[in-house]
């Protein structure tokens, strides 16, 4: 974000200078002589000329003479950068304009952040913890839509910019919002924003993924995201549109003219409530790429040409002999627009007087069934990351690792949600449950402890994930390694002393690879945190001593993060005997090494002699 730092009162110097040093592209300005700053006449004169060459002004000084200098520029919240204003004091952060599609509220919030202020922040939506809906569309990438009754579209009417217009038209719908009306939310695609929205729901609203299920009486308001614009004429409106939809188009040989087939394509989409705001692209086959409508919508939208060949290799429902005898492909429309988006149909094949068009849903919108894997961490319910936390909040169905895995970290799950361990299932069992849910279109978490990714077994449900041709996605946990290093208060890197970490195991009733035996892994004297092997402990401690002396350190880790923590230190030839005299199986971390414990050997990294590229000599900058 390009930013102005405007110093009006001395005073505010260091402020000014702690946020030019914390905010990248910043630079300085005041009518005094500074070191370091750009010298101007004054402030106002400063922001009549350079109002909208930045994206964020932050006035240092008086509210007062923040207002005067800005007044004489401000136009609309669509187009007018973000003004925050400080104190001299450096004790408040005050959003003046452009507070939700400026950004001004959440560049307030980050100034705060960096001097330790108090934010202040006046937008009803922030207050009440409401959405802003006027920030969507640039937020999400969307195109607002909007239907208003009649008096708020005349009102429209005699506004001078389309911004300015669906102002007007919004205002309505932001007054219900905020209100608290009983609003439907209609999500009949999933991309982030859909995501943040379910994430986020406020209670006030109901969600819905099907136009039909959605009872038109009980609401006053209704959101929706969707590239076809819902029916709803008596009650106001605003739909999302994501630019997800992909156009195949046939043509007759010079199709035309070429503004009357553009204008009876545009018709054919509006009966199925298909803006043209909602179309990614425009495809047809090589044949056509010199007719005069391609070459006109091409000046519109990214246009792409597929090969007969290309097309004849895609299933369409409705394939024409003629278009096979005359073109080598059994469609083209149909064919162009599900090449296209990978995706399935929202419209099917229109004939025009002497073109076709077909339209579809872009395959990274469609609502599906979607697995993810989630760490867990070592075990502390507060050691799950927010996203993992947020998976587990939004699951349908939750299947977690049992026998690892606190039940604590399950009761974040929603009212009606399906929470399942998977102690007694086997891997058939597991997967039958999540394909059931799957093929509903739920979204399902499959909870692991530590990392998932380190000895998390998921190798398996992954072969089968891509076998099915199943949608999944990985969320990583703190692993149990880390949280023994914290437990034990010790870095395992330490400079000049050991500089690598070995993950491990021992040789068990899985074999391990020759090269891996544990003497080997051995040799290098690293900080080695060997997992799954509570069981041989005796075995552990015999080939560790081929390398390590007996004086090392190791430390037995016991249910780590978990109510119940307990962790042994001692020398390594009395490792075996720590964990027979303890009674210890499960769920135990061997940790080997010298950096337990060690606070020699001390990085140059934060010394003044120690340069690098955010850090040079001292002084200013």
């Amino acid at each position: 974000m390009k930013t102005a730092i405007i110093l009006i009162s001395e005073a505010g110097l260091n402020v000014a200078e702690l946020l030019h040093n914390e905010l990248s592209e910043s630079e300085i300005f005041t009518s005094q002589q500074q070191d370091g700053c750009t010298h101007i006449d004054s402030a106002g004169s400063f922001v009549a000329e350079h109002f909208h060459h930045y994206d964020a002004l932050i006035f240092i000084g008086a509210m007062g003479i923040c207002v005067r200098a800005i007044a004489p520029c401000v136009k609309n919240k669509y187009t007018d950068p973000a003004v925050v204003c400080v104190d001299s004091t450096g004790r408040y952060a005050i959003s003046v304009l452009s507070g939700h599609i400026g950004g001004a509220n959440d560049l307030a919030k980050q100034v705060a952040n960096i001097l330790g202020a108090e934010p202040v922040v006046t937008t009803q939506s922030d207050l009440t913890g409401m959405w802003a809906l006027d920030t969507f569309a640039q937020r999400f990438n969307w195109f607002p839509v909007i239907n208003a009754d009649l008096s708020t579209l005349l009102m429209a009417e005699l506004a001078k910019t389309p911004e300015e217009k669906m102002k007007a038209c919004m205002n309505e719908h932001i007054s219900l919002f905020v209100s608290k009306k009983p609003t439907a939310l209609l999500l009949t695609v999933h991309d982030e924003g859909t995501d943040w929205l379910e994430a986020n729901l406020p209670s006030h609203v109901e969600v819905f993924y099907r136009v039909q299920d959605i009872k038109a009486s009980r609401f006053r308001l209704i959101l929706c995201v969707s590239p076809q614009i819902p029916n709803f004429p008596e009650i106001p409106l605003i739909c999302y549109v994501p630019r997800s939809v992909h156009l195949g188009i046939g043509l007759a040989r010079q199709a035309g003219p070429t503004r009357k087939v553009q204008e009876a394509i545009q018709e054919t989409l509006r009966e199925y409530g298909i803006p043209l705001q909602a179309i990614a692209s425009i495809s047809t086959i090589d044949a056509k790429k010199n007719e005069p409508v391609m070459k006109a919508l091409k000046r519109k939208y990214p246009v792409r040409f597929y090969t007969a060949e290309e097309l004849s290799r895609i299933h369409v429902p409705h394939p024409s002999k003629t278009v096979m005898k005359h073109m080598g492909t059994p469609s083209v429309s149909e064919a162009a627009a599900l090449l296209s988006a990978g995706g399935r149909l929202l419209m099917p094949k229109k004939k025009g007087t002497n073109y076709t068009v077909a339209a579809a849903l872009d395959s990274r919108f469609i609502r599906s069934g979607h697995i993810e894997i989630v760490g867990a961490g070592p075990g502390d319910p507060d050691l799950i990351s927010v996203r993992g936390r947020q998976m587990l909040e939004k699951a349908d169905l939750i299947l977690y690792a049992g026998s690892l895995v606190p039940r604590e970290l399950t009761l974040c799950a929603k009212p009606g949600a399906t929470v399942r361990s998977s102690a007694s299932m086997d891997l058939e069992e597991q997967f039958s449950l999540m394909r059931d849910f799957y093929d509903r279109n739920k979204f399902i978490v499959r909870l692991h402890t530590g990392d998932p990714c380190i000895y998390g077994a998921i190798q398996e449900q992954m072969n089968y994930f891509d076998r099915y041709g199943m949608n999944y996605h990985i969320t990583p946990g703190i692993s149990s390694f880390q949280a023994a290093a914290a437990a034990l208060k010790s870095q395992f890197t330490i400079p000049e002393k050991v500089q690598s970490i070995i993950l491990t195991r021992g040789e068990g009733r899985t074999p391990m690879p020759e090269r891996e035996k544990l003497h080997l892994m051995a040799r290098s004297q690293s900080t080695m945190c060997i997992f799954l092997s509570a069981g041989i402990a005796e075995q552990v401690q015999e080939e560790l001593l081929q390398e390590y002396p007996e004086n090392t350190p190791v430390a037995v880790c016991y249910h780590l993060t978990w109510k119940d923590e307990k962790i042994f230190r001692g020398e390594l030839r009395n490792l075996a005997a720590i964990m027979k005299e303890n009674n210890l199986t499960l769920t135990t971390m061997i940790v080997v090494g010298e950096a337990i414990g060690n606070r020699e050997g001390l990085s140059k990294l934060y010394s003044n002699h120690f340069t690098h590229l955010f850090r040079g000599t001292k002084g200013r900058g």
